[in-house]
């Protein structure tokens, strides 16, 4: 059945009072209604009431509390529904206040009277925190797909990067010489720590709310094992008031969208920074990059600029839930309207943050000549110096230490690094040292000789690499 243009508010009953209005003699005011419609952002729950409406009516069905002819005309009818709003033909009135009664008053249109059955043994109140379940659900599935993404792209990076040195650095300072692959690496294990952090808040969030009703459950014979299995929950919830009032899911899910957009705003600030002059280690693809309106030599990190900035907007979310509820008793208050758009809004920001970080590190170009003269300076292989004044002249670490600082202050003064630096001269300094010391002093030894586990040797790299790709592919490179 087509629907085109039809008020869903064209139901029988009055539309201020078509679900709860029997004790009132009058409607609610105009703003009254404003302030109270959450159908502006809760009709994205549609997939996940229906979904629920349906488990729920086949429950009622099994349970012989509604006849199997009210039961498959209930389901006729939602199907009908969610067709009508998936094909946009469905249309939204502010009246009805939610998705909820919004389904309702349209299936209520549809097939009459056995509609106003399907509400039996239930409330708007485990209806809604079902269906919130349900989406963050859905949500953390199509982040986690994104997550590994982004994590094959800087796997892929990083494996052709392996070999090429850049400066490591501390206080944004150079440190030691590490290598790029090695950098990439980094994010693809703060990513999979993310990931980890969603897959455990889906784990918890996985028990089902339904049939809790308003607050008390029921004393209809319902079987909430049954619907819980059904929408693909592990069990139901286990106290009817927790059950209703529990948003914690929701906190957990943005605390975990939090520190994923963090960490996806110090990857975009590193961009912002490589690709500026300064720097010069990468040049922006042009899909991800603008210009400037007066300055026609402009290549602007605009991209990363805002993922590095719409990670405010995440952790405001996680805020706004957090003092929504900080104050509240059981069980459920209609302050929790206010839940959703919080999560709705963090789900859409992290899914194009995901989105064009993949696309710029895809896309990026590394400048392999500017990274290596910039590893080689600030006397980054001096902690090699100091290691091999330890291992090959046998002095301990804390006088090796002093004595590269000194050396390093040489060389400062001939303005040279430490690898330019005469034997002479740093025999003046540690008679000790002898011609191999110049087997450590160049970048590339120095990243290589980094093999512990963990370390930024490129063997080390491709292991790593190796290793995420399996993984997250299930594809054993060997």
């Amino acid at each position: 059945m087509s629907r085109k243009k039809t008020p869903a508010s064209e139901s029988s009953a009055p539309p201020s009072s078509a679900m709860w209005g029997g004790r009132f003699e009058g409607g609610p005011s105009a703003v009254m209604q404003e302030i109270n419609a959450s159908i502006g952002f809760d009709r994205r729950l549609y997939r996940q009431d229906i979904a629920g409406s349906r488990a729920h009516c086949h429950m009622l069905v099994a349970q012989k509390i509604i006849s199997e002819a009210d039961g498959k005309a209930i389901a006729a009818g939602l199907d009908t529904i969610e067709r009508e709003i998936a094909d946009g033909d469905f249309v939204f009135d502010p009246v009805l206040e939610d998705i909820h009664m919004h389904v309702e008053a349209r299936l209520t249109q549809l097939i009459g009277e056995p509609a106003g059955r399907l509400h039996t043994a239930r409330s708007r109140n485990d209806q809604v925190a079902t269906d919130l379940r349900l989406w963050v659900r859905d949500a953390i599935a199509g982040l986690s797909g994104e997550i590994k993404t982004l994590q094959m792209a800087l796997v892929g990076r990083a494996e052709e990067q392996a070999d090429t040195v850049m400066p490591g650095f501390t206080h944004l300072q150079t440190a030691q010489p590490v290598t790029l692959g090695h950098h990439l690496l980094a994010y693809a294990e703060m990513l999979d720590r993310d990931h980890g952090r969603f897959r455990d808040c889906a784990r918890r969030l996985n028990q089902s709310p339904l049939g809790a009703a308003a607050l008390a459950g029921t004393s209809f014979p319902i079987d909430r094992d049954m619907t819980a299995a059904e929408l693909g929950f592990d069990a139901p919830m286990a106290n009817s008031l927790d059950a209703v009032s529990a948003r914690d899911f929701a906190v957990e899910f943005l605390a975990a969208g939090s520190i994923l957009g963090v960490h996806l705003s110090r990857l975009a600030e590193e961009i912002v920074l490589w690709s500026s002059d300064a720097f010069g280690f990468v040049t922006l693809p042009d899909a991800f990059s603008t210009g400037s309106s007066i300055m026609p030599q402009k290549r602007n990190p605009d991209a990363a600029e805002l993922v590095r900035a719409k990670s405010g907007r995440v952790i405001g979310a996680l805020t706004t839930l957090l003092v929504t509820l900080k104050g509240l008793p059981l069980a459920y208050a209609k302050d929790m309207q206010e839940d959703k758009e919080p999560v709705f809004d963090t789900a859409d920001t992290l899914h194009l943050c995901l989105a064009a970080l993949t696309g710029m590190i895809g896309g990026l170009g590394f400048n392999k000549g500017v990274m290596r003269e910039a590893a080689g300076a600030g006397f980054a292989t001096a902690t090699d110096l100091a290691d091999w004044l330890v291992r090959e002249a046998g002095l301990p670490f804390r006088r090796a230490h002093e004595v590269t600082g000194r050396i390093v202050k040489l060389a400062e003064s001939k303005n040279c690094r430490l690898e330019d630096l005469a034997l002479e001269d740093m025999r003046s300094v540690e008679p000790g040292i002898t011609a191999d010391v110049f087997n450590v002093l160049s970048v590339e030894k120095s990243v290589a000789s980094r093999r512990s586990y963990g370390g930024t040797a490129p063997e080390n790299v491709r292991r790593a690499a190796a290793k995420f790709r399996e993984k997250l592919t299930g594809e054993n490179p060997k």
